[in-house]
């Protein structure tokens, strides 16, 4: 967990332990379902010591109810690694904003990125068709961006530009990233 957001949440738990205790054990009730679901308000609570108790019990024990520094290193291991299975995978902006437009017949390294997705989605979808990922706004993938301006209703004008690019990227997200609602998490950051 060497990124910045990640260094920053460490930051936090330590800045107000008990929040960022009651944080940990919310995340590590996604993964172990002996554990209550903790509201990060910052007390510690009944919940909040059930959940210590119930985590000493099955990971780090003696029970005793106490956050001392070994329960607290155990949580955190815990957390650590659960955060690698059920964290999000890191988003990448793809597409320039800022009004960028790409016109028929231009070259830019960034159009490998729709296009890779055209030629995924061009297995769901007729009309579509697998062009080569080349970087070039050729005639296959200009018919590919004038599909999904008419399936959207857009203007059909061949220019992949942002409005074109959030409809293709909901329709990967729709049709190829599987599980979405499982994918979602309960519980997204924050202290509450």
């Amino acid at each position: 967990m060497a990124d910045v957001k990640s260094e920053l949440l460490e930051r936090e738990l330590l800045a107000q332990p008990v929040r960022g205790l009651q944080y940990m054990l919310r995340r590590l009730s996604e993964v172990y379902d002996f554990l209550p679901e903790v509201v990060p308000n910052g007390k510690f609570d009944e919940r909040t010591l059930e959940s210590v108790m119930l985590f000493q019990r099955e990971l780090h024990p003696p029970v005793t109810g106490v956050v001392d520094r070994g329960t607290w290193n155990a949580i955190h291991d815990q957390w650590q690694k659960a955060e690698q299975n059920i964290s999000h995978p890191q988003t990448v902006r793809a597409f320039p904003a800022g009004g960028c437009e790409v016109e028929p017949g231009s070259s830019r390294d960034f159009m490998a990125v729709p296009q890779a997705m055209f030629m995924v989605l061009a297995h769901y979808f007729q009309g579509l068709s697998d062009a080569p990922v080349d970087g070039i706004h050729g005639p296959d993938t200009v018919q590919n961006v004038r599909w999904i301006q008419q399936a959207a209703g857009l203007q059909d004008t061949g220019v992949m530009n942002q409005q074109t690019w959030n409809i293709l990227c909901r329709l990967y997200e729709v049709f190829i990233v599987q599980d979405m609602d499982t994918a979602r998490p309960k519980y997204s950051g924050g202290w509450g």
